[in-house]
């Protein structure tokens, strides 16, 4: 009978850690050390793919691939996209996390599908496909060869926000609306960005005649000429009195940056009194519309392709065409 192990006592023979590394070692003269890494279930995935084994099931949950999913791949996406993956991740888990991940097969993803449609459709979709991204990155990993079970599982259909806000709605809101929720939505208008992107605009973004943004879904930067009402807009900003300045130009007069929860409370409000409703982020649509040009409109928005743009802008207001007579 062997001697018992009185160090790398739980790991199989072959798989030693020393330094808080582990490795593959030999047992055969002269023995040959490869290093595995620190994180000890993707050294037991080395070791079984050196030794022709299975790995162990602890190693092949499927939390364990969405932890490192969530350290190595989640950082590389834009901030907005973090967050979300952050949050779907957590829905996955709650389902699959003590699943072998080639336990998952179509027909668990439907069902998964099925239930989460029940109150959220829209996320449901979004759920799966980063499962998909999460399953691909299992096997090129090396934690299972089994084919994607998100394939051929239809997801649902989604109509997308058509709504065109008009000149008189944009009106009749800005003008019951507290001060800071009306330079956002001035902001908004003029530069075509998303909520989150007006809200993070800082007074030092304002250089050599532009203002430069970096959207936070995308990356795309833009920088956007500072004239007309523009600019007109950003010296009211800038110049009106406060008792206290931020680096925001988005601020109330106390100093403090408008926070998103605070943006939807007031925008609220304003649509409320104004007895019109429309989301705040209808106005980067009606910005894009409102351009009568697609060229402009793709550059303002920061779409990669044309064909994007005239979808997102025919959609709301309808294509213009000619009359019979």
């Amino acid at each position: 009978m062997g001697r018992k192990r009185t160090v790398n006592k739980g790991l199989p023979r072959g798989l030693q850690v020393k330094g808080g590394r582990y490795y593959h070692v030999t047992t055969t003269a002269p023995r040959k050390w490869t290093p595995l890494g620190t994180d000890r279930l993707q050294a037991l995935i080395a070791w079984a793919r050196i030794e022709g084994t299975e790995p162990e099931p602890e190693a092949r949950l499927f939390r364990v691939v969405a932890a490192r999913y969530t350290r190595e791949v989640i950082p590389t996406k834009a901030p907005r996209t973090q967050s979300d993956n952050l949050k779907e991740l957590d829905k996955l888990i709650a389902v699959f996390g003590d699943v072998l991940i080639d336990a998952i097969k179509p027909f668990h993803v439907r069902q998964y599908l099925d239930v989460r449609g029940q109150s959220a459709k829209a996320r449901a979709n979004r759920e799966k496909a980063l499962l998909s991204h999460v399953f691909n990155k299992a096997r090129e990993w090396g934690y299972t060869d089994a084919p994607n079970p998100c394939q051929g599982v239809k997801g649902f259909r989604e109509a997308g926000r058509d709504r065109y806000v008009t000149d008189d709605e944009f009106a009749a809101v800005r003008a019951a609306a507290h001060p800071t929720l009306r330079d956002a939505m001035d902001l908004a208008l003029l530069t075509g960005q998303r909520p989150a992107d007006v809200l993070k605009l800082r007074r030092d973004d304002i250089r050599d005649g532009a203002l430069h943004v970096e959207q936070n879904k995308t990356g795309v930067k833009r920088a956007i000429q500072i004239a007309g009402e523009l600019q007109a807009v950003i010296e009211r900003i800038t110049k009106r009195p406060r008792v206290r300045y931020s680096a925001f130009l988005i601020q109330d007069d106390d100093g403090q940056p408008l926070s998103v929860g605070a943006m939807r409370s007031r925008f609220d409000a304003a649509r409320r009194l104004a007895g019109v409703s429309f989301q705040f982020r209808d106005i980067r649509a009606k910005a894009a519309t409102d351009t009568g040009n697609l060229a402009h409109a793709q550059q303002l928005l920061g779409h990669k392709n044309r064909g994007m743009t005239e979808h997102y802008v025919r959609k709301r207001k309808g294509e213009l065409v000619q009359p019979l007579r």
